[in-house]
């Protein structure tokens, strides 16, 4: 069903203007829903896309069912209508009260693994939270969207989730999170080989190993501000060659996975600058 909102700015339709080729303005109405069964399958590609090369490691399939099962929690963003497929997902699994269930012990597993190969702190401190004997509620955050997607879609998401987390506390739902791990991905462009091979002239920049890190979703610089800690890893399954990723560039593009641990203050604190910040 099309997604509750009384408030303007959130409503369930928002005109995006996009600029066209031909310097003709497109307006698309993009509509927010809650996660339903039609969208097992567009969930299964964007979890995939989310979890790039590292997507065999999951069961990808369990977790779709997973998010679905919490209708009343998250939202999907679609142009055509409900039986559209989603364009844009946001969704939250609580690790610590369904840490029994096997796809989230696999995808829990498979975090610690990768935060523990970057930032040894991080994955301790995360561990510690996720242990039967802590009192902590971590809400796992799971966000992805069409590379295509424009940012605005982001904030109103993220403030229904609030919203929506509220009324599941209210109900005595396990959605009284004390800490949020938002799951996400990045990457850093790497020279290409075909340059060397080529012998060209170097070009002047950063230094041997210096790389700026380049964010698929804009939103995460705000919610890596405010963090607890930060893991950017490289994905296990990986076997990367620069010149694979290279489209018009003198550089190739290599993805790299992205844990980001906030306290429910700290989240909660993010989510009206994302409003500000990506105002439509």
């Amino acid at each position: 069903m099309a997604k509750r909102q009384n408030n303007e700015s959130e409503d369930t339709q928002m005109n995006e203007i996009m600029k066209a080729p031909d310097m003709d303005f497109i307006n698309i109405d993009f509509e927010f829903f809650d996660p339903q069964p039609i969208d097992f399958h567009a969930f299964k590609n964007l979890l995939k896309q989310l979890l790039g090369y590292d997507h065999t490691n999951i069961n990808i399939s369990a977790l779709s069912d997973l998010i679905l099962s919490q209708p009343l929690l998250g939202s999907t963003v679609k142009i055509d209508g409900n039986n559209s497929d989603p364009y844009a997902m946001l969704s939250v699994i609580n690790l610590n009260s369904r840490r029994e269930e096997p796809v989230v012990k696999e995808l829990t597993s498979y975090v610690l693994s990768r935060i523990a190969t970057v930032n040894p702190t991080m994955e301790k401190q995360v561990r510690e939270l996720l242990s039967p004997e802590s009192k902590a509620q971590v809400g796992l955050i799971i966000n992805e969207r069409l590379i295509n997607m424009p940012v605005q879609v982001v904030p109103p998401m993220y403030n229904m989730l609030l919203e929506e987390m509220q009324w599941a506390i209210d109900a005595n739902e396990p959605y009284n999170f004390t800490h949020y791990l938002l799951l996400s991905r990045s990457y850093v462009e790497v020279a290409s080989k075909l340059d060397d091979e080529d012998e060209q002239p170097k070009k002047k920049g950063k230094k041997a190993g210096e790389q700026d890190l380049c964010y698929f979703h804009p939103e995460d610089e705000q919610f890596r501000q405010a963090a607890l800690a930060i893991a950017d890893y490289p994905f296990a399954n990986q076997d990367f060659n620069p010149d694979m990723n290279r489209v018009f560039q003198d550089a190739g593009i290599k993805p790299q996975g992205e844990s980001v641990l906030l306290t429910h203050d700290a989240f909660k604190s993010v989510v009206p600058q994302l409003l500000n910040v990506y105002s439509v």
